[in-house]
């Protein structure tokens, strides 16, 4: 359930290289310390491997990567955000990892102080590009994210 007062969404804005995504406080179970993931072979470059969380054995991936528009490099402040799936296969995956590139910071958003930035570049998982209180981020589509997240697993 998305959490909302007085007409606010709570969000979080994460840095990912060079932009921050933009996602309800809802869809993110937790941020967590970078750890090395379980590498896996002959694995796509965005698919980085596994990670152990509350006893899972959870996909890691680079969204930079698999958004094709950076390096994914590995900065200082380096975290993992764990986010809740939300497909017809969630009970099979659950939850699913991506590498973030600092710290988030949560938002309260108003419908109106959200906007459609019109010549957005989006790369495959994007959804759309938006103005919220002046600041530019990227909602990015968790289902195309997670459909990623279960082909890697299913080719394993």
């Amino acid at each position: 359930m998305v959490e909302q007062t007085s007409g606010q969404i709570s969000c979080l804005l994460i840095p990912v290289q060079g932009k921050n995504l933009l996602l309800p406080n809802a869809s993110i179970a937790e941020i967590v310390d970078y750890q090395a993931p379980e590498p896996v072979e002959d694995g796509a470059d965005w698919f980085l491997g596994y990670i152990r969380w509350r006893g899972l054995r959870l996909p890691l991936m680079s969204y930079d990567k698999a958004n094709k528009s950076a390096s994914g490099a590995k900065s200082t402040h380096t975290r993992i955000a764990v986010t809740n799936t939300i497909g017809d296969k969630h009970k099979q995956m659950p939850f699913m990892a991506f590498v973030t590139q600092g710290l988030p910071r949560l938002m309260k958003v108003r419908s109106e102080e959200v906007s459609a930035h019109e010549k957005a570049d989006l790369g495959p998982m994007d959804k759309m590009m938006v103005k919220v209180s002046g600041e530019e981020a990227i909602i990015p589509s968790l289902e195309q994210m997670e459909l990623l997240a279960l082909q890697a697993v299913s080719a394993r």
